[in-house]
Order: structure tokens, then C-alpha cells, then sequence
């Protein structure tokens, strides 16, 4: 278990996060400082203009576009809803060229992690969506709005996974809405579109939406329900004089019933010790609304990662009481001053 900190030790100096166009507008919590980031972790985030990246996009020929979407119409379920078929397999087209395009920049660029921002999509003809899930898949880190601090926590987590045998996926989720029903308390993480299909468990199916976050076409996206099991929440942040990393242990759990109008990837978890301790505890350390996920890792291999990189750590587990959680929080203000 320690080697694999250690792995994320090594590897962390290695991150390098393009970040396509910029940070979503009035979000503060997305952006932090990069230059620390780098002194501290060892990573590199760089901003290029979204046309130079949609360039890239358009030169994909229809040839390699074709064939990959013919590869994902082999591999998941096709859910129409009523839509017409060609119209519908033109949308998932434009995720095929998106991910290409995409792969290839990061590829040439040498970048492991990417980040986009729906405010600013230029010539992109839909928000990256599938295209984005399919990255992720294959071990680029992803942060939306501009987050490259989530990007670079899920490139790291998915190094320090890569060799696990029977890995049950990491993934950038967001606290979507809340199950408030008593004895069933939960929170149902989703984002507008893009989440690992590493954590799926079960069918995954490519859905096509309107998404009014964007102003583009209706973009096409993998659709599943996730694992049933421990996991891990980890909401990295900037505090203006330092990083502090929150770690909270969830239990992800089976929806009760089918969401069939809920357009986007999902997992449900409850957070330790229970919702409402849980959710305190995470607005009083600051946690943010995007979090780098993991089924893979525990608190204390990503807390010994913190130890290393000389930042603060905070656990919200199955021991968290308020009132300590408040004291440890200020000793933490004297201690990292």
C-alpha cells in the first residue's frame, strides 16, 4: 500500500494539465494557484486557446471517424428515445472527432490531463462529453469548468491504480443533488456529462440531449449506474496561503429505482460517518463542488501523499465528531501558517 503512494510521489512531478480555454466565470473554487502547484506537486498547467485544440479536431478525417464510431455502436447500447437514427449517429460522430482531435493535441503537446470550460467552446460544434469519458477511460485526468486541480488529482489517482488487477475505476464527480428521505440519506453524484465509464457497473448506453449549459448541438454521452462499495472523496483546494487536501471515506450504494430521465452517468453514496456530520464537515474544510474520486485507494495512502507534497490532509471518516473536526481545523490554521 505504501509503494503505491510512493508511486504517486514519483509520478505526481510528472502531470502536465491543458487546460482548454479557461476557469468557469465567478467559480473561485476551480482555480488556485499554479505556480504554487507546481513548487508543490511538481505539476504543469498550461492554457491554450480552444480554436488551436478545434483545429486539431477538424483535421480528423472522416475515415478514422467512421471507424471509431463504428467501434463504440459495437460496444454500447444505443438508446435512441425517439430521435432518428442518422441524426442521431451524426451527433455521436462529433464525439469521435472530439475525442481524436483531442487525444492526438495531448498526445503531441505531451499534456496527461485535460480540463474544458462549457462558457468557452469556440469552434467546437458540442461540449466534449463521451469524447471526454473515453479519455478519462484511458487514464487522461479530467477537471470540468477549468478545474485542473481535479484534472491532476484523477490523472494521479489513476497512476497510483494503473496496475491493480481488478481495478474498480476513479473517476471527477460532483455533489449533484441529495436524497433527504430518513434511513436512506445519500448524495447523487453526476456531472452535465463527463464521468469515467471505469466506475461503471452494468450496461453502459450512449444517450444524445439537449444540454442547455454550452449553447452548441445536443452532445452525445456514456450513460450507467456505478459500483456498489468503499470509496474515497477527495477535494483538493487552495487556501490562499496553502493546499489542503479533504479526504472523506463514502459508501457507494445501489439506486433504489431506474432514472430514466436522469440524461447523465450517476453514482449514489453516503458519506461517513452519515449525510449530515459528513456534509458539515465537508463545508467547514472548504470541500469543493467537483471531487476526485476513487474506489481504488484508501484516506491513508492519499493522506501520506499529502505528508509528502507538505500539505495538510483532513479526514472526514467513520471517527469524525463536529467539534473535534472544528478544533483540528484550527490547529491546522497555526500549524501550516
Amino acid at each position: 500500500m505504501w509503494m503505491r503512494t510512493a508511486v504517486g510521489i514519483v509520478e505526481s512531478s510528472h502531470i502536465r494539465v491543458m487546460r482548454v480555454a479557461d476557469n468557469m466565470r465567478n467559480v473561485a473554487v476551480t482555480e488556485g494557484d499554479k505556480v504554487e502547484a507546481q513548487i508543490k506537486f511538481g505539476w504543469e498547467v498550461d492554457a491554450y486557446p480552444v480554436n488551436e485544440i478545434a483545429k486539431s479536431v477538424d483535421r480528423v478525417s472522416a475515415g478514422d471517424v467512421n471507424a471509431l464510431v463504428e467501434e463504440y455502436y459495437d460496444k454500447y447500447e444505443i438508446l435512441l428515445e425517439g430521435r432518428d437514427a442518422e441524426e442521431f449517429k451524426k451527433h455521436v460522430a462529433v464525439q469521435a472527432q472530439i475525442e481524436i482531435g483531442f487525444e492526438r493535441f495531448l498526445e503531441e503537446k505531451n499534456y496527461q490531463a485535460i480540463v474544458t470550460h462549457f462558457g468557452d467552446l469556440g469552434a467546437l460544434k458540442q461540449l466534449p462529453g463521451l469524447a471526454i469519458q473515453r479519455l478519462m477511460e484511458k487514464g487522461y485526468g479530467f477537471g470540468a469548468e477549468g478545474d485542473w486541480k481535479v484534472a491532476a488529482m484523477v490523472r494521479l489517482m489513476k497512476i497510483m491504480t494503473s496496475d491493480l488487477k481488478n481495478p474498480k475505476g476513479t473517476s471527477m464527480l460532483e455533489d449533484y443533488t441529495y436524497n433527504l428521505v430518513k434511513g436512506k440519506e445519500g448524495i447523487l453524484q453526476a456531472h452535465m456529462l463527463e464521468i469515467c465509464p471505469t466506475i461503471a457497473e452494468g450496461p453502459i448506453s450512449i444517450k444524445c440531449r439537449p444540454l442547455s449549459m454550452g449553447d452548441r448541438e445536443d452532445p452525445a454521452r456514456l450513460v450507467f449506474a456505478s459500483k456498489e462499495g468503499r470509496g474515497i472523496a477527495t477535494s483538493l483546494i487552495d487556501l490562499g496561503n496553502r493546499f489542503r487536501l479533504i479526504i472523506n471515506d463514502v459508501e457507494c450504494k445501489k439506486i433504489e429505482k431506474p432514472m430514466p430521465n436522469l440524461p447523465v452517468a450517476s453514482n449514489f453514496w453516503t458519506p461517513e460517518p452519515d449525510m449530515y456530520t459528513g456534509a458539515e464537515a465537508w463545508i467547514l474544510a472548504g470541500g469543493a463542488h467537483h471531487t476526485a474520486f476513487t474506489y481504488d485507494l484508501t484516506a491513508e495512502q492519499m493522506g501520506e501523499w499529502a505528508n509528502a507534497m507538505g500539505i495538510e490532509a483532513v479526514y472526514i471518516d467513520k471517527d469524525t465528531k463536529i467539534r473535534d473536526f472544528k478544533r483540528d481545523l484550527m490547529l491546522g490554521e497555526v500549524f501550516y501558517k
